[in-house]
């Protein structure tokens, strides 16, 4: 019997307020619920698209209605019941002191962030002087703009134009550990834009910043400025091994998806495939799980949840994602073989009805599915660690330092 295992991370997906949240201003975040409620009540139809309540069967019959409900005490679908459950399904409470990607995903794949991440202060501009003189001597730049708490998209709108005559990179950041930089595919350059990103990393390093994003557009104007698939994250690797590294060096196929090799720097990938949006991230997945051979782990993160919905506030699209995402379940269904296991979670939530564009501070979903897998309620989970200690203990490995195994047979 095989032993393969397929995680999907919905970014963003945050199922209710954790219970530090109002240490973050978050106290009010629930980014399914809300998105659900909204939903019922007419305020999320799209013409010819979709309208009503959330329709995500699927999700729910792998148990995210009563994860939702366990969480939080909110309902899918205006109130109605979900049907049967047939997944293993809880949330999980992240112990990292932050909300943002890289502390999500290194805990559920074992490794807590037990101290927070440096970040640049709100004012603008925002980046120290020093920092920025030496980016713009070592880099060889005619200066940046931006140097700001932004958007990516609203900045890049707003200044995508003077970037393209000036040639000065457009720098920015969110509330989390992060220096953006976006430029211009062909004006720019794409090389070069990875070139400067960098150099930008080696710099942020000594203020504990955790990721540079190199973010590249195309377009001529304003009106038609759009980020393409190229976006690269340099990040900080992983403070200690995770699933990925304990798996990699037993000899495993670790099959990254997206972004989850940039995410953990590399580190623990055998494999590496790029795709773009959602749904070429699930025809991506589906290819990599349907050639993957015995113990080997597919790892996705679909990041139009949280990237195109999520930060930009956007309900309806992110209702029409969830929805777009939920048909496509039964395809991956039909791939599962007896000894295959699927893991549904998220990093963070980042609430579409809350003021900002930043994540939020929620419990995240924990539904496990598969062929052995009975139909189950496996509780709140003290740590996102608890997901990486049962995939480890699903592929027969030593058991990782931080996590309780979840019994969901």
């Amino acid at each position: 019997m095989m032993k393969r295992a397929v995680i999907l991370v919905m970014d963003s997906l945050g199922i209710g307020a954790s219970d530090d949240a109002q240490l973050y201003g978050d106290e009010a975040a629930n980014t399914l619920g809300h998105i659900a409620e909204q939903c019922a009540r007419g305020q999320a139809d799209v013409s010819g698209v979709r309208h009503g309540p959330l329709k995500i069967p699927h999700l729910e019959r792998w148990g995210l209605g009563a994860a939702l409900k366990q969480s939080s005490g909110m309902n899918l679908a205006g109130g109605t019941d979900h049907p049967t459950v047939q997944g293993a399904f809880g949330h999980a409470i992240e112990q990292s002191l932050d909300k943002d990607t890289p502390s999500g995903h290194w805990e559920m794949t074992g490794v807590p962030v037990p101290f927070k991440w440096g970040t640049f202060p709100k004012s603008s501009p925002c980046f120290p002087d020093q920092l920025i003189e030496r980016f713009i001597e070592l880099a060889g730049l005619p200066g940046i703009l931006g140097n700001c708490h932004a958007s990516g998209t609203e900045i890049i709108k707003q200044m995508g134009e003077e970037h393209i005559r000036s040639g000065k990179p457009i720098c920015y950041t969110s509330a989390d550990s992060v220096f953006q930089i976006a430029a211009h595919e062909i004006h720019f350059g794409l090389d070069r834009l990875l070139e400067i990103s960098a150099i930008a990393k080696q710099l942020v390093d000594e203020l504990n910043i955790t990721r540079v994003i190199a973010r590249p557009f195309v377009g001529d104007n304003a009106n038609n400025f759009q980020r393409t698939a190229n976006r690269k994250d340099l990040t900080t690797p992983p403070i200690e091994s995770t699933l990925l590294d304990v798996m990699k060096a037993a000899g495993h196929e670790v099959i990254s998806v997206g972004k989850i090799a940039d995410i953990f720097a590399g580190r623990g990938i055998t494999q590496s495939i790029k795709a773009g949006d959602n749904m070429g991230l699930f025809d991506a997945m589906l290819e990599a799980f349907r050639q993957a051979p015995d113990h080997s782990l597919v790892f996705v993160n679909f990041v139009d949840f949280d990237s195109l919905f999520g930060h930009r506030r956007d309900v309806p699209g992110y209702a029409c994602a969830l929805e777009a995402f939920d048909a496509r379940l039964p395809e991956l269904e039909a791939l599962m073989q007896q000894g295959d296991l699927a893991l549904i979670t998220a990093d963070h939530g980042c609430d579409p009805t809350q003021p900002g564009s930043d994540h939020t501070r929620e419990h995240v979903p924990v539904l496990f599915y598969g062929p052995e897998v009975s139909g189950q309620n496996i509780g709140p989970r003290k740590s996102m660690a608890d997901m990486g200690q049962s995939l480890a203990k699903h592929f027969g490995l030593a058991a990782l330092p931080h996590g309780v195994a979840i019994n969901f047979r």
